[in-house]
């Protein structure tokens, strides 16, 4: 690792292993959640689909070129592996897993959220449907896209939760006081 070109694709790699770990975490949590599914979807793919396709090939020919043409070791294109690992499997992977409400909580777009554990929630409108949630064991608030079609179902469900005293928004982002917590969904 003398060089700095081998060290920075090191560190590439490393964080790219950490992306592929956090994926396929997610990916584990999805398997054992999507039974429990109340109102899901998948996330629509970004405008630009073809940009990570053509990174992953790029990378999948110059891994095949190192290991199998030039016989390098496979320790010596870690951070190329990882990246082509990421952008072939498991970017794409991370499209598949849906977004939503399930029984025991909200899978936002950033990760899995309890509803014991939110403690504000509030709607923004524009562009989309979009539902913002605090919660307690975290430091910033996370956000779900909701498709229009599936709008007021979303609001139906976490004013079920909220009934159902599942779900305390009291701390609502957008609490004056003197209100019915379910008039904040």
């Amino acid at each position: 690792m003398g060089d700095p070109l081998t060290l920075l694709l090191f560190l590439f790699g490393a964080g790219f292993l950490a992306a592929n770990l956090i994926v396929l975490v997610d990916a584990v949590r999805y398997s054992r959640r999507r039974s429990h599914a109340v109102l899901t979807w998948r996330r629509p793919l970004p405008k630009p689909a073809l940009l990570p396709r053509a990174i992953a090939v790029g990378l999948g020919v110059l891994v095949f070129n190192k290991v199998v043409v030039l016989r390098w070791p496979a320790s010596a294109v870690f951070g190329e592996g990882m990246m082509f690992l990421y952008y072939a499997v498991w970017y794409p992977l991370s499209f598949s897993l849906e977004r939503g409400f399930y029984a025991e909580g909200i899978w936002l777009e950033r990760g899995f959220v309890r509803y014991a554990d939110i403690t504000g929630i509030t709607w923004r409108d524009e562009p989309w449907p979009t539902l913002i949630v605090v919660a307690k064991h975290r430091q910033r608030a996370g956000h779900l896209n909701v498709p229009p079609d599936d709008y007021a179902q979303a609001r139906r469900i976490l004013r079920d939760r909220i009934a159902a005293h599942e779900l305390r928004a009291a701390g609502s982002l957008l609490d004056l006081g003197g209100h019915d917590e379910r008039e904040d969904v």
